[in-house]
């Protein structure tokens, strides 16, 4: 064999040798990136699948970027926080096994930490949980809050994936619990590009807090294809202005979208904190700026959309609420503007192309729009608007309200035009006709019954002519 030949077989020999190592190392690797947990598992072991560990803690623990922690179905009773960061294109996730329920249970565990959630995430990035049932988190204690998953400090891409949050409890008259919180707690570092999506949170007692809520120093934020139902206070919260930023110009949670969520049976009439009052937002903003809230489905909620600021001289504003189906609401279908005097006020927001039907089921005077204190160069525009048995459709019930603009409006009342209630600067309208003349609002809109695709089935689609 000539020299020539030989080389040429050594070169294809190295070849075939590197492609099966590479191969080999490959393989390798994607192992290493895995961990599995399992309720008949043990700490001691790998955290492989035939040798899986016993706590989710444990394998957090080990976890590095790249790292996908699976737990198999079982209940696992702990606390686990999450104290390493991913990278930006190899987070560490912790996720349910396909097709399998992995549970985390907080029943006997002491909440022992303020703001300590089932999962706690602080001042860490390119962090995802996937698929995990988070459930049983109580205490009896004021101070102290319970949370299902709770993220903190500053960092950057969170996700939070298709969980099932419920029972999470405060049982003090006083106290406070949530099923997700987002703190933004550093300056100037926020927490940014944070997506919760896919979630369902449902069964909680809340006390004075919310569902699932945004406060404080975030920015560029998704809030999507979540189901909020049957919890005693606000479903979905974005926040400015509490002090939970050291620094106040970052203080206010902003910049984005809340979309494609259904939230329902949100109330607050029976909570401790609230006694017989209807005061609990489906989807509320309360302090935060530049906020899309669009393609939901909001109903028999106290409140379906709100938009305000609970803070004197702090400004709600460029919020833009659209595309919405907002129903059978027991007030206002969407508030904006300060609950009273006291309070802040929203500013520069535009409502346009919802369907508001037959909210105001409690007669709380709400109607189908409210406009409180302090409400400011807003839009309301393209908006259908069905009364119920209050009649009554646009409540305005301030005069120092100044520059919201009301037009191309579609109204209606089974009952005809000339039953319809409006309340404009104090006083109380009959017939849309009466209110357009008194309110200079509303030149080019409506009254005219909208040809809904099934009223009865609450499809608000409109039919083609």
């Amino acid at each position: 064999m000539n020299k020539k030949r030989r080389a040429v077989l050594f070169l294809l020999l190295a070849f075939s040798i590197g492609l099966v190592l590479y191969g080999l190392s490959g393989q390798a690797t994607q192992e290493n990136n895995k961990l599995y947990v399992s309720s008949a598992g043990d700490d001691k072991n790998v955290g492989s699948k035939k040798e899986p560990l016993r706590t989710i803690q444990k394998a957090v623990d080990l976890a590095k970027p790249g790292t996908t922690v699976h737990v198999r179905k079982g209940v696992y009773n702990e606390q686990v926080v999450i104290r390493k960061s991913g990278k930006e294109n190899a987070p560490i996730t912790i996720k349910a096994y396909p097709k399998e329920k992995a549970i985390i249970d907080g029943r006997g565990l002491e909440v022992s930490w303020d703001d300590q959630g089932l999962v706690s995430i602080h001042n860490q990035s390119y962090v995802t949980i996937d698929g995990l049932d988070i459930q049983n988190y109580k205490t009896e204690q004021e101070d102290l809050v319970p949370i299902g998953i709770s993220v903190s400090g500053s960092g950057n891409g969170i996700r939070i994936l298709r969980t099932h949050i419920h029972h999470i409890e405060t049982l003090h008259e006083n106290g406070n619990a949530h099923g997700i919180a987002v703190y933004g707690t550093e300056a100037p570092q926020a927490i940014e590009d944070i997506i919760l999506s896919g979630n369902t949170l449902e069964e909680m007692k809340l006390g004075a807090s919310e569902t699932l809520v945004l406060n404080g120093n975030i920015s560029n934020f998704q809030v999507t294809n979540n189901i909020v139902r049957r919890n005693d206070n606000i479903g979905i919260d974005v926040i400015g202005f509490e002090g939970v930023s050291p620094v106040e110009k970052f203080d206010q949670a902003r910049n984005g979208f809340i979309r494609n969520n259904t939230v329902y049976e949100i109330s607050s009439y029976g909570n401790p904190a609230y006694g017989n009052q209807y005061a609990a937002g489906g989807i509320y903003v309360d302090g935060g700026k530049d906020i899309v809230i669009e393609k939901n489905r909001v109903y028999k909620n106290d409140i379906g959309i709100e938009a305000a600021s609970e803070h004197e001289g702090k400004v709600t504003s460029s919020i833009t609420i659209q595309n919405n189906s907002i129903y059978e609401n027991r007030s206002a279908g969407i508030a904006i503007g300060g609950y009273d005097r006291k309070r802040g006020s929203t500013i520069n927001s535009t409502i346009t192309d919802n369907v508001l039907y037959k909210n105001d089921t409690e007669f709380q005077e709400g109607g189908q729009i409210l406009l409180q204190y302090h409400t400011k160069n807003n839009r309301i525009e393209n908006n259908i608007m069905v009364a119920g048995d209050s009649k009554l459709l646009i409540s305005n019930p301030f005069k120092q309200n100044k520059g919201n603009i009301l037009d191309n409006n579609v109204y209606y009342l089974h009952g005809g035009e000339k039953e319809t209630r409006w309340i404009w600067n104090t006083e109380d309208i009959m017939g849309f006709s009466a209110f357009k003349k008194r309110s200079l609002q509303d030149t080019n809109s409506m009254f005219q019954k909208p040809k809904f695709m099934n009223e009865s089935k609450r499809d608000f689609r409109l039919k083609s002519k």
